[in-house]
């Protein structure tokens, strides 16, 4: 015999199998998922469209890919690391969301790695990709750019809670800060900008905002620790609107966002063409132009709030 055959015996009948065919079966591919949150749980609803987007791409997890996933908790420091973990690992794609920080690290831990990110600003002004057409190099993605919602925002506010004169501003980039300031000069609001500099700094902004008598709080687009902001925000009863739906998920009044479920989902799809061969330099950063506005009412009786009828018939999703 030519080769090494392994015997055994299937109904008293001698079968041969060949171990050289069984040595060449495919090793099943690994997605490696790097995510800023604490758990899947902070994004159950992303990662089902994640996993949906794949699907439409013929792969299922445990079927014919593998999944590993890193969460950093809300630590940046954390995020290097886990990059750094998924490139040793040699995973197929690695799959970068939540703001900027995970797709910087995964960016600085590979160049060779194809990346797919989804996020919610500019990433050719941040220097992810050389354009959207043409992303280049070994990232692409898809993004839906949610930092320019700030009077969006501050108009349902004042549609809520008309009364508020004064209402803080939560984030750190100048770009947001200015336009909040321009929307508030005009519907005569005074704005107190705030920021968190460290985890332990959610307190202190809050307990500003009470010595201050603000009536409502927008939080912008940055990657704070939701659960804190949610958790003190009922705590001291100050109605807030929020840059993604998870906030509202968990526990939060009301949003108004960009479809992240759609980048997800797109990201999904685009993390399984390259598994089948496509290069990210060739794929185009998907744009999502969907936006949705989510109430929960729940939160709102617990802060005794009546959500007036029109901001109900405004809402793509009411929470009860």
């Amino acid at each position: 015999m030519r080769r090494r055959e392994f015997i055994t015996f299937v109904g008293g009948a001698a079968v041969a199998w060949p171990f050289k065919a069984r040595a060449q079966q495919p090793a099943m591919p690994v997605i490696g998922f790097l995510g800023y949150w604490e758990s899947p749980r902070s994004i159950t609803g992303s990662l089902v469209a994640f996993h949906q987007g794949l699907a439409e791409t013929g792969f299922v997890e445990g079927q014919n890919v593998a999944i590993e996933y890193r969460w950093a908790n809300f630590q940046y420091n954390q995020l290097r690391a886990h990059a750094a973990e998924l490139v040793h690992r040699a995973v197929a794609v690695i799959a970068a969301s939540g703001f900027n920080a995970p797709i910087r690290a995964a960016k600085e831990a590979t160049s060779t790695i194809p990346i797919v990110f989804t996020y919610g600003g500019d990433p050719v002004r941040d220097g992810f990709v050389a354009s959207l057409n043409r992303p280049g190099g070994n990232v692409t993605g898809a993004a839906a750019i949610n930092s320019d919602l700030g009077g969006k925002r501050l108009d349902l506010l004042h549609d809520l809670v008309p009364h508020a004169t004064t209402v803080a501003f939560l984030s750190p980039q100048e770009s947001q800060r200015n336009q909040i300031l321009a929307a508030a000069h005009h519907l005569g609001r005074q704005v107190i900008l705030v920021d968190v500099r460290s985890e332990g700094g959610y307190e202190a902004v809050f307990m500003t905002l009470v010595d201050r008598q603000a009536g409502a709080l927008i939080v912008g687009a940055n990657p704070f620790n939701q659960n804190k902001i949610v958790e003190l925000a009922a705590r001291y009863k100050i109605p807030t609107i929020y840059p993604r739906r998870d906030y509202v998920e968990a526990g939060g009044l009301m949003s108004y966002a960009a479809n992240y479920t759609e980048t997800f989902r797109q990201a999904g799809v685009y993390a399984g063409r390259i598994l089948k061969g496509e290069k990210p330099a060739n794929l185009p950063v998907y744009l999502s132009n969907k936006f949705e506005f989510v109430i929960n009412l729940k939160t709102a009786k617990l802060l005794g709030l009546e959500i007036p009828r029109m901001l109900l018939a405004l809402a793509d999703e009411v929470i009860d």
